[in-house]
């Protein structure tokens, strides 16, 4: 099927949202089922990345979408030095008759530079993932939105060459002047920024197109991208991921999109996990199923999601808390206390103690 099969391009669409990543997309799905009118006027414009993997499930997501009645707009938005330009210039037009912009990633670039463009008076932000934590956070404090995992360090030359777009993108998710903005978000809000609505994700979408699932006896993995980003060492992660699939009698390992090839290969020789690389997004593999009596995690999104998407069912979701031993010496100021607290905020969860690694 072309990327572009299903695009609604006869008419100006009265919401458009725009995602990079196949969670991103799902949790506008579940806002566009938690509205009255689910299918009215939402077209999803897919920034596509480049990672071959994420670029699979957004395919998927993508046909799910089109499943459900939106149009989906594919954007190879970083397909060469010309395609920003490009992707912007077509959608300038649609951007500027909007009524409601929904976003999965108020940190991201693309979207900052977007939301300078749009005249639409509704904001809304949905999951993606922890960040959304750290994005409401830095709203309410009125401070710069900069990554979690990046925050402590000193801004590049690319980021102070996008202040003033940045500054300019935090101004319009700032409710007033007949602005309204809302976080939709299965993730706890310790901070709200005045103004902005927040409602809840209970994952009723996924609950009410899969499962329940099958449940097995023994235990599955998640993994996590944290290697990647450079906040854990590698080599503590795969002793702690070993360590921990002995203790509880894990067997498959569900990869997340963003971990390397040589890093799960390695994985699956030391420790002899199976390792999985799903489809879709893990909350739609585990409630399709089957999936293990117990899932453990480390500290990710999935310690939130996973027990809204699994409500029903008999799976126990365990998280393991990160050892600040495991941290490189790269890892921001405050990623410890960050990783803690996306543990201590999950409900419905099993807290496990760090397992010990040499």
């Amino acid at each position: 099927m072309s990327p572009r099969a299903g695009t609604n391009t006869g008419t100006t669409p009265h919401t458009l949202a725009f995602v990079e990543s196949p969670v991103q997309l799902l949790n506008v799905l579940e806002w566009a089922h938690a509205q009255e009118e689910p299918g009215a006027g939402l077209t999803v414009v897919v920034l596509s990345p480049t990672d071959p993997m994420t670029r699979g499930q957004l395919r998927r997501m993508a046909e799910l979408a089109r499943g459900e009645g939106h149009a989906v707009r594919w954007e190879e938005a970083r397909g060469g030095t010309a395609a920003p330009f490009r992707t912007i210039g077509g959608l300038r037009r649609l951007l500027r008759r909007a009524g409601r912009v929904v976003m999965g990633d108020p940190f991201s670039r693309y979207v900052q530079l977007l939301l300078t463009i749009t005249r639409a008076s509704d904001l809304v932000v949905v999951d993606d993932g922890t960040a959304t934590m750290e994005f409401v956070g830095q709203l309410a404090r009125g401070e710069r939105l900069v990554r979690w995992h990046r925050k402590g360090g000193r801004p590049g030359p690319r980021d102070v060459l996008f202040a003033p777009v940045s500054s300019a993108a935090r101004r319009r998710l700032t409710p007033g002047g007949g602005r309204r903005v809302e976080v939709f978000s299965s993730m706890p809000m310790k901070e709200t920024p005045d103004g902005v609505a927040v409602t809840a994700n209970t994952f009723a979408w996924t609950r009410a197109r899969f499962g329940p699932p099958r449940v097995t006896k023994g235990a599955d993995m998640v993994g996590t991208s944290l290697v990647e980003t450079g906040v854990v060492d590698a080599d503590r992660y795969l002793e702690a991921v070993g360590a921990l699939a002995r203790a509880h009698g894990a067997t498959r390992y569900f990869a997340h999109r963003r971990e390397s090839a040589d890093k799960l290969h390695r994985l699956a020789v030391e420790t002899g996990l199976e390792v999985v690389r799903p489809d879709l997004p893990l909350e739609l593999i585990a409630r399709r199923g089957p999936i293990g009596r117990t899932v453990l995690s480390f500290p990710s999104t999935v310690v939130h999601t996973l027990p809204l998407a699994l409500s029903g069912t008999d799976v126990r979701v365990a998280v393991c808390d990160i050892d600040p031993a495991w941290l490189t010496e790269h890892a921001s100021p405050r990623a410890h206390g960050f990783l803690s607290g996306v543990t201590g905020t999950a409900r419905d969860v099993h807290r496990l103690a760090s397992v010990s690694v040499v």
